[in-house]
């Protein structure tokens, strides 16, 4: 299980991006700074929010995509499926060790 994951969720900034991206899939660096400036307060510079993409998709918990000009950043639950099946579900046959 990779510390990356957990460093990833411990930061709130970062729980609110994957809060936006669990609400709406598939948004632009634009779209999450803008949801997260109207829903959330934060007024975050586009670098920072992009710095905080970086490492939310080095622990494996976004994925990019480039359409066109546009990168989109899509919420990925198996870092997280996989924390559910080590400690909530011991029983359960384990996946990708």
């Amino acid at each position: 299980m990779p510390d990356d994951v957990f460093k990833a969720l411990a930061d709130p900034t970062r729980r609110k991006i994957l809060d936006e991206l669990t609400e709406r899939n598939g948004q632009t660096l634009f779209e999450i700074c803008a949801r997260l400036t109207t829903k959330h307060g934060l007024g975050s510079s586009r670098q920072a929010i992009s710095q905080h993409l970086a490492v939310l998709e080095s622990a494996g918990l976004v994925q990019t995509r480039r359409q066109g000009r546009y990168k989109f950043h899509d919420l990925t639950t198996e870092p997280l499926e996989q924390i559910v099946a080590r400690w909530l579900k011991p029983d359960a046959p384990e996946t990708g060790r």
